[in-house]
């Protein structure tokens, strides 16, 4: 099984700015050293977070996806990050998963942030949108997600597991980088997987600050790549199989898993 190579980007969004975010994505992108199978840009990276939909929001066929899509072709790589995304007027944070060949999956956020308002105007999603890239499996997810370890549960199916990577694209202000730091480490390690999490820097248009803390860690727990807190970063690192596959078959926790049923709950959504 080959390695999957990762760039990931911890940018300084420009607040309330699509067209200047997109310029400063093809710049960054532009300066990639190698070649990259997957490409993570942060949550809600056209804009910046929280902001108004009925301003915001792309469209299916707007410059937002239509930009990612040219990104994938050229650099032969799925590119993904989150935007608003109005579907009929019912508005998602949405994870944008863009293949090379121009077709996409999306991920609508299903914990959405009700300490910041996002509850009042983002409808939240219903179910995980697992992916597959150069046979790995991958589950991404959105920021607040983080919390909700049952959510983020890795499963089996005939003794495989369902997902291998999973991803978080986030918008994190620094006042909480404890927990995004631990929080990340645990997922790993109880879902044996290799995490991801992706966040911005700087500060945003409502005075919230972001260190970044952008990295990733092994399923023992193990930082292997990291982006330098509180600077705009592209980090081009490398996973392996392999040594996945290993730790799994030597120390199986999966066997003795719990099962469970989720059941999910009609989302408490009002526009007041």
């Amino acid at each position: 099984m080959q390695n999957l190579n990762i760039a990931f980007i911890q940018a300084n969004l420009i607040w309330e700015n699509p067209e200047a975010n997109l310029a400063m994505f093809d710049d960054l992108i532009a300066g990639l050293v190698n070649k990259a199978d997957l490409i993570v840009l942060p949550e809600t990276f056209v804009t910046g977070f929280p902001v108004d939909p009925h301003k915001f929001a792309a469209k299916p066929d707007g410059k937002e996806i239509t930009w990612m899509r040219k990104k994938a072709r050229v650099t032969k790589a799925v590119v993904c990050g989150s935007i608003l995304l109005d579907l009929g007027g019912v508005f998602h944070n949405t994870l944008i998963w863009m293949t090379p060949q121009g077709d996409y999956h999306c991920y609508h956020k299903r914990h959405v942030f009700r300490m910041g308002g996002e509850h009042k105007l983002i409808q939240p999603g219903t179910a995980h949108q697992d992916v597959s890239l150069n046979g790995w499996n991958i589950r991404p997810l959105i920021c607040y997600d983080l919390r909700f370890p049952v959510w983020c549960r890795n499963t089996t199916t005939a003794g495989q597991h369902n997902y291998d990577l999973m991803i978080f694209v986030a918008n994190w202000p620094e006042v909480r980088s404890y927990p995004w730091i631990q929080l990340l480490i645990a997922r790993a390690i109880e879902n044996q997987a290799y995490v991801l999490g992706v966040n911005r820097v700087g500060t945003d248009g409502l005075g919230n600050h972001y260190s970044g803390d952008s990295m990733l860690i092994d399923p023992k727990g193990n930082i292997l790549a990291q982006a330098k807190p509180n600077q705009e970063q592209v980090v081009e690192t490398s996973i392996g199989m392999d040594e996945l596959l290993n730790f799994r078959k030597k120390f199986n926790v999966a066997l003795d898993w719990d099962d469970f049923k989720m059941i999910i709950l009609p989302p408490d959504y009002t526009t007041s």
